[in-house]
């Protein structure tokens, strides 16, 4: 299943990896759509019929799991049960009916001296894709490359090796009945972390792309020492202004479902900025909601004026992401001070206004720079699936072409096809 290997054998492995990806992504590159889906529909049949395969594999990955004494969370996100299983065959289906980005016209022109130019999408190449222990990522971050065209490297956590590798053989699977390489999906096949260290390296210019998926060790360490692109987001600091002109009831059930839907996820709000002027008639509902849902408040002294039982917030809490039943919240004097306190202390990654000034709110998108604005809606949306992606690899949080979830359009480059007649040029 795994194997621990020397180091120089180690960096021979993950370079012989990093070839035959990049062998592969040339074929899967001229693969065709429909290719392409086939690759898909038959590996998410493979994953529904091998369903008891997986969950036992999954088993043996949760018993080694249970013996290191890994918290239930841990555990809830690493199990695999028909349900999840159910869900992955879905994903799956999904993406195969993506329309295919690469050929893509994104644009086109022509010049005075009779050029057509054309911007067409492209494959990125190799991906390479850095995760801890969900297992569906496994096959998301697999079926997403393969649409795009792009051959994927995955390592994934060792707690989860098992269920790896049982829904990476159900993507083989899919990749032989439609005739395309089996290369173009590999799973490294070491729980060494020195794996990781090659990966970041590039293996000898064979990856194109690096994608981490976990925490904020892991994303920090792969942001710090890859030597290719990456796209990642550090943390999830998401912010939601409550506007002078918020409709009371829809504040109180947005923040609500914003904060606490799921309070461990990258688009859970953690900060709450609430304009002077509503906040002695929208607060009170706002807290009354999160407390019973069991959240603790933390908040600026204007915020303990009007509710006396608040933990007072330090500066830290500003700059920090909970992924818990917390939120901080401030009162501030202006849209402006809004824009200007997520400024200063955003992760640019989510970023909500309830409002229903549409000068405010054009405001405050034209104002924040964030990968992900919403208006009046949870900031728990902030994910590829909901934005009908099909699914999405990670969210990005710099400032190249993949920003937000990224999904297949966003593992795509492109180039430029210059069609003439024959001009020179003078």
């Amino acid at each position: 299943m795994t194997k621990q290997v020397s180091h120089d054998d180690l960096a021979g492995l993950m370079a012989g990896l990093g070839r035959n990806a990049r062998a592969a992504s040339h074929q899967l590159a001229m693969a065709s759509a429909e290719a392409k889906r086939e690759a898909l529909i038959a590996a998410a049949d493979a994953v529904r019929d091998d369903a008891d395969k997986i969950i036992a594999a999954n088993a043996l990955d949760i018993e080694a799991a249970k013996e290191k004494g890994i918290s239930s969370a841990f555990l809830d996100r690493l199990s695999l049960t028909q349900g999840r299983i159910d869900g992955i065959v879905e994903a799956l289906r999904v993406i195969a009916d993506l329309p295919d980005p690469v050929g893509d016209v994104i644009a086109e022109w022509d010049r005075p001296n009779g050029l057509h130019i054309e911007r067409v999408r492209t494959p990125l190449g190799v991906i390479g894709v850095i995760y801890e222990s969900r297992p569906n990522v496994t096959a998301d971050a697999g079926a997403l490359c393969l649409k795009s065209g792009n051959a994927v490297i995955l390592r994934g956590g060792s707690d989860s090796v098992h269920s790896s590798r049982a829904l990476v053989e159900c993507l083989w699977k899919g990749l032989e009945q439609a005739g395309l390489p089996k290369n173009a999906v590999q799973l490294v096949p070491t729980t060494d972390r020195a794996a990781v260290g090659e990966m970041l390296k590039g293996l000898e210019g064979n990856i194109d792309v690096i994608v981490p998926r976990g925490g904020k060790t892991l994303v920090a360490r792969v942001q710090e020492e890859a030597r290719v692109p990456v796209f990642a987001h550090l943390e999830g600091l998401v912010h939601v202004y409550v506007d002078k002109s918020a409709d009371r009831d829809m504040a109180v059930s947005l923040v609500l479902n914003a904060k606490m839907r799921r309070t461990g996820i990258c688009g859970a709000a953690e900060t709450l900025l609430v304009h002077r002027d509503v906040a002695e008639s929208h607060l009170p509902g706002i807290i009354a909601a999160l407390r019973e849902k069991g959240c603790e408040i933390r908040g600026d002294g204007n915020v303990m004026r009007i509710i006396n039982d608040v933990t007072p917030a330090t500066e830290e809490d500003w700059r920090t992401e909970y992924e818990d039943a917390i939120i901080s919240i401030r009162i501030v004097d202006s849209i402006q001070q809004a824009i200007d306190h997520i400024e200063h202390y955003s992760s640019h990654h989510t970023e909500a206004i309830i409002a229903e000034d549409p000068v405010a709110v054009e405001s405050f998108f034209n104002q924040v720079d964030s990968a992900i604005l919403m208006h009046n809606a949870s900031t728990q949306f902030a994910d590829g699936g909901e934005f009908g992606f099909g699914g999405e690899i990670g969210i990005a949080t710099g400032r190249m072409h993949a920003r937000g979830p990224v999904g297949v359009e966003q593992l795509t480059s492109f180039k430029y096809r210059v069609r003439g007649t024959g001009q020179t040029r003078p």
